[in-house]
């Protein structure tokens, strides 16, 4: 075999796809596996943002368009921002990508140079270290747990910043832990960063529709710090589209450009068709098409909260957003069952798919190896059936 790069070979493979894969090796053994390791609703993609695809097909939008997608749909990005979230943004300050990973790769790789310090708040979500490895920067992580509902203070950020900090890098609604950030919370760390001018933030905002707490609340809001604020979004998540791959970014124009350039060498424009399912995404209203998704997760969650209940040993945060719930397991660390000893949650993930069948995402994945993210975006009835495998399966240890 060949020598591969030092730069590919510097990133680690994600691991909830990993777990994703071994989930499926399994089932096609024949074992009946259920796996809450990817992050993917499991709704189908609304109907009228299906007959808008289906249209552009018809009417031959096949060809390439403009890198940062068409201007019409740049605008409706534009009137979405102003209308969710009181944004005023110009369709030139938008680059439409394929999914909210590659808006963050673009942003990553147009602000950091090698040596840059990146603050990365832990948990945090996998892909994001992995981009900065190939940017050639450095992270600096805030740990955060369970009992400070995993999210970090002013005076935390303010101990994190040095003269080499260049980025904020955060999430809110947070993947892996589901947790929201009001906007008091937000307030305090914009004030720690309009201190300091060559600090920017990406803020990852693509479960902003998966809001159990009355309200998204956008970074970018504070206009003393706006023209600092990278904001990713996207469709996969809230309009049930990951498949499509439709990313959103919204930053200053000089950024934007700069995005723009490098993703015309990467991928040009994400696909045409793609574009006109999300303009239509863009237009839709929140009560008749998302609402209803947004609910079906709230029950879920107070379902797998309900029977964790049930299960000693495990300590949960009650999660705000998202679609994950973040238990920490250290009670189950140093137990052992049949001579197998569980060191961290990456055992225990390993141990509840070979005598459980159920694949979930072990905490190191994200920062920290005494958690396992559990996804409940599946059906009521998986999910009864996951959490009594869980509780099965923790019961075995001693």
């Amino acid at each position: 075999m060949g020598k591969l790069s030092d730069r590919i070979q510097r990133i680690s493979e994600s691991q909830t796809i990993a777990m994703a894969r071994k989930s499926r090796e399994l089932k096609a053994q024949g074992i009946d596996i259920i796996s809450l390791s990817l992050g993917e609703p499991d709704f189908p993609t609304p109907d009228i943002i299906k007959e808008a695809a289906k249209k552009a097909i018809d009417e031959n939008f096949s060809y390439y368009t403009h890198v940062s997608g068409y201007l019409e749909l740049r605008e409706a990005v534009c009137k979405k921002f102003k209308r969710d979230n009181g944004l005023e943004y110009t369709a030139d300050e938008i680059v439409v990508s394929t999914g909210a990973k590659q808006s963050i790769a673009n942003a990553v790789l147009c602000l950091v140079n090698p040596g840059d310090e990146v603050i990365i708040p832990a948990p945090f979500w996998v892909s994001y270290l992995e981009i900065l490895k190939l940017a050639e920067g450095k992270a600096v992580f805030i740990e955060t747990d369970v009992e400070q509902d995993f999210k970090i203070n002013a005076q935390q950020l303010e101990n994190a910043i040095t003269p080499k900090t260049r980025v904020l890098m955060m999430s809110s609604p947070c993947n892996p832990t589901g947790s929201v950030y009001s906007k008091e919370e937000l307030k305090a760390l914009a004030d720690v960063i309009v201190k300091y001018p060559e600090l920017y933030i990406i803020s990852d905002e693509i479960y902003e529709h998966i809001n159990f707490c009355g309200g998204h609340q956008s970074f970018a809001q504070f206009d003393f710090i706006k023209d600092r604020v990278i904001t990713i979004n996207g469709v996969s998540k809230g309009f049930s589209m990951t498949g499509w791959r439709g990313g959103i970014m919204a930053a200053p124009k000089w950024i934007a450009q700069a995005c723009d350039k490098i993703q015309g060498q990467f991928t040009s424009a994400t696909s045409s068709i793609t574009q006109k399912a999300m303009h239509k995404a863009m237009e839709l209203d929140y009560e008749t098409y998302i609402k209803p998704m947004r609910d079906a997760f709230l029950k879920r969650r107070d379902l797998v909260l309900a029977m964790m209940k049930d299960i000693p040993g495990l300590k949960c945060n009650v999660p705000q957003g998202a679609f994950y719930v973040y238990p920490e397991v250290s009670a189950f660390i140093g137990k052992s069952y049949q001579g197998t000893k569980i060191n961290n949650a990456t055992d225990l993930s390993l141990f509840l798919l070979e005598h459980s069948h159920l694949a979930l995402v072990p905490g190191a994945a994200f920062g920290e190896d005494r958690y396992l993210r559990i996804s409940y975006a599946a059906s009521e009835e998986v999910l009864r059936k996951a959490m009594t495998r869980l509780k099965e399966g923790l019961a075995k240890l001693s």
